[in-house]
């Protein structure tokens, strides 16, 4: 069942969640461009795989991008978004990870993205979708599903076709790679604490921002566009630089 709304309420946006949204955005591509600067050698050799500065990072911005996500799908479930509309934008973000998979396979192909953060939050946003009406035991279904990683893991869980669900002996060989588990549980908790906000602490969301942080909310409007284009433009401007340098 789909909550009703009244029709003024399904198109309003708060400018707090998506200024949020946009200061998750930025984190990420000033990671992505530390991490081109590396690829390209222009500062000193860092491993971002294994180096705690970089792969705690990581964790932290995608644990902001998705719990983002799961305030975003609060506040459309509150708002009576219908299914059509979601999975409109649902097809946006599917298609995104389709071209993320493509391109990194021209610049990756032996550890190309197949199931990156726009692949998972394709399939998160379903789930989450389908188990809005659930309420508090969003709490503790997103607990379930961080702790699970940690205590089951099985070899059938590690080929490219069944590594997507998280409960892998090893980590595969992929330039990004945010499984179901345990990263539901982090929209889950997005999609309880916005329930809970918009019933209980509704200023939360609806209010103002002071002048200087107002182009975030407008970047956090079009945060998977800017994702989709800011590392062709980083690479591009890298590769271009470094060209210039060999001819200088």
């Amino acid at each position: 069942m789909t909550p009703t709304a009244p029709a003024a309420a399904r198109s309003l946006r708060f400018d707090r969640l998506d200024a949020l949204r946009a200061v998750a955005i930025l984190w990420m591509a000033v990671f992505h461009f530390c991490f081109d600067l590396n690829h390209f050698r222009l500062i000193e050799k860092q491993n971002f795989y294994t180096d705690p500065f970089w792969t705690w990072q990581r964790t932290c911005i995608v644990s902001l991008f998705l719990f983002v996500a799961g305030l975003g799908q609060a506040v459309a479930w509150q708002q009576g978004q219908g299914w059509r509309r979601f999975w409109r934008r649902w097809a946006q973000v599917a298609g995104c990870a389709l071209l993320v998979s493509a391109g990194s396979y021209v610049m990756f192909p032996n550890s190309f993205i197949y199931f990156g953060v726009l692949h998972g939050i394709a399939v998160m946003l379903v789930i989450t979708r389908l188990t809005a009406g659930w309420g508090r035991w969003l709490w503790l279904l997103g607990l379930v599903a961080v702790l699970l990683p940690q205590l089951v893991q099985h070899a059938v869980f590690d080929t490219r076709g069944t590594n997507w669900v998280g409960l892998v002996t090893r980590k595969p060989v992929t330039e990004d790679y945010v499984p179901v588990l345990p990263w539901l549980g982090v929209m889950w908790w997005g999609m309880a604490a916005g329930q809970w906000a918009l019933g209980r602490r509704p200023q939360w969301f609806g209010g103002g921002l002071p002048a200087p942080a107002r182009p975030l909310a407008v970047l956090g409007r079009w945060s998977l566009s800017f994702y989709m284009v800011h590392q062709p433009v980083l690479i591009g401007l890298l590769t271009a630089w470094v060209a210039l340098r060999r001819m200088m």
